[in-house]
């Protein structure tokens, strides 16, 4: 018997976002977020997610209508319903807006022209049409929505809290290793290029046609929400968004928990260690940790502390033995034969060893610091390998 093994990816040059309808109903019945804007991300994205995939038939006031892959036909009140606006013209103001971008064309239709007959443009080529004739599943399935259209509708008009959302939802990579941290969970990446998702408030704001204070007050609301961790690191280095519940909805797999030193260590930002040798004494993590006497130009303390750091990251990917009473940790800077390899001066390379009392060595790591020199008066920094 053959065994495989599936591998779970969302990559960064995949032209497309597979967006799950009963996602886009859980986004359209939840009234803490608002919907009011000029972008019209989130008004697209509903329509697509009511479009057919195959040939159907719906029948309304009494006459029956045949609706085409990429279409869909309903009443004006249904829109309004979906859109969240109190008037029909206000629906029918937003439908003009997509269809004036060329997303989509629409025909009013019935006595009353109180009927919506909308096509998606371009579906078919984004999309599988099925040549079958069936009644077609709205609240169930996915759909593709290309990311250059949607990368394009944010950009066109201020984003409102629904859109920016979705812009967070289509921008995740997971497990791509050109994404830093992407690894660890799915990480906002918005396609720059440099593979790192760090982000700054000002790129957000010019991003979505909002203040930087309104960005942070949005983030911060849609963190307390349960839609994203936001972490937030200091300096100049920027903040990482994780969404959660990505990988639930888009693969049916639990959920994974982000712990921030782990995704500084991946992003490979700098460490703060403070001055005063007392750093070291934390009473918080339990694990024995002896240093070599060897020389070194890291201090024995800050090396401690940097390696109580590492321990609680791996304890945090679930390495059983980091709660034991009997685990002893050993760190020591490797032979002068390791230190050619590395680059910059100053840097040092430590091996940390971990093993159950006296017995044989349960775990290997090594650990690269790279000291950065920072003006008088500021604190010390080591890079994190």
């Amino acid at each position: 018997m053959v065994n495989y093994q599936l591998e779970l990816q969302q990559l960064v040059d995949y032209p497309r976002c597979r967006v799950y309808r009963d996602f886009i109903r859980i986004l359209m019945a939840d009234r803490s977020i608002r919907t009011g804007g000029s972008s019209g991300l989130f008004y697209f994205t509903v329509l697509c997610s009511y479009a057919n995939f195959r040939t159907s038939y719906r029948r309304l006031d009494g006459i029956s209508y045949t609706v085409y892959p990429g279409e869909w036909v309903c009443r004006l009140s249904e829109l309004t319903q979906w859109f969240r606006v109190r008037f029909h013209h206000s629906a029918l103001a937003i439908l003009d807006g997509l269809q004036e971008k060329n997303l989509i064309c629409y025909t009013r239709l019935g006595r009353k022209r109180q009927l919506v007959r909308f096509s998606i443009r371009g579906w078919h080529r984004h999309n599988t049409v099925l040549d079958y004739n069936c009644p077609c599943q709205k609240e169930t399935g996915f759909f593709f929505l290309p990311v250059s259209i949607a990368a394009d509708l944010i950009r066109s008009g201020r984003a409102s809290e629904m859109d920016v959302v979705l812009d967070l939802w289509i921008s995740a990579i997971y497990k791509d290793n050109r994404v830093l941290g992407s690894q660890l969970g799915p990480v906002v990446y918005l396609r720059n290029g440099t593979g790192n998702p760090l982000l700054n408030y000002t790129e957000l704001s010019q991003r979505w046609g909002l203040s930087r204070s309104t960005v942070g007050r949005l983030l911060k609301k849609l963190s307390d929400l349960d839609y994203l961790s936001l972490m937030s690191f200091p300096g100049r280095s920027g903040s990482v968004i994780y969404l959660r519940s990505y990988l639930s909805t888009m693969f049916q797999i639990s959920d994974t928990m982000v712990d921030k030193d782990e995704v500084a260590l991946s992003l490979h930002l700098n460490a703060d260690i403070p001055d005063s040798d007392t750093a070291t004494q934390d009473p918080d993590v339990a694990p024995e940790i002896s240093v070599s006497s060897e020389p070194a130009s890291v201090s024995k303390p800050h090396m401690i502390l940097l390696a109580r750091k590492v321990l609680q990251i791996l304890g945090a990917q679930g390495l059983p033995c980091f709660h034991c009473s009997r685990i002893r940790y050993r760190l020591y800077p490797l032979s002068d034969d390791c230190k050619g390899m590395l680059e910059g001066a100053g840097s040092v390379r430590l091996r940390l060893e971990a093993s159950c009392g006296t017995r044989r060595t349960l775990y290997r790591f090594e650990l690269t610091l790279r000291p950065i020199t920072q003006p008088e008066g500021g604190s010390s920094h080591v890079k994190r390998p």
